[in-house]
């Protein structure tokens, strides 16, 4: 994505479960999201991290398995993900956190640049209020429109 559409764009940080979901399960619900997402019309913000997690979940067993199912190889998976992220530096730790440890980062990021957040991890779902309260939307509804 280059800066100019990204200047365009809503950004948002998405979780690697969501990212799964669009990329490799093609998940009905992500429908809109994606579409947003190859439009330019919302930006993914993330860290090299957060790829690196995403590198690292595709060697999962269960994962490598599904790639098989859909003909799909983990590098197609992270050329999706390259193609429609914005890099982002990591952020300071967030006012809130989480009990998981490894969900920090997309935290600290969405309220960092206080934008919204995707997730179905329950140990972010919990925090809703607390997120709303620093400035971050978790999983709104609406994409945003042009």
């Amino acid at each position: 994505m280059t800066s100019s559409e990204a200047q365009q764009s809503h950004p948002w940080v998405i979780d690697t479960n969501i990212v799964l979901d669009l990329w490799l399960f093609e998940d009905p619900a992500t429908v809109p999201l994606r579409a947003a997402l190859q439009s330019g019309l919302i930006a993914h913000l993330a860290t090299s991290s957060m790829r690196d997690e995403l590198e690292r979940v595709l060697t999962y067993p269960h994962i490598i398995k599904r790639m098989a199912k859909s003909k799909l190889q983990a590098q197609d998976i992270l050329n999706r993900f390259d193609e429609h992220h914005l890099l982002a530096e990591p952020a300071v730790k967030a006012p809130c956190t989480c009990k998981d440890p490894d969900d920090q980062k997309f935290i600290d990021l969405a309220v960092a640049h206080a934008v919204p957040l995707l997730s179905k991890d329950a140990a972010i779902l919990c925090m809703k209020k607390r997120l709303f309260q620093s400035g971050v939307m978790l999983n709104p509804t609406e994409i945003p429109a042009q």
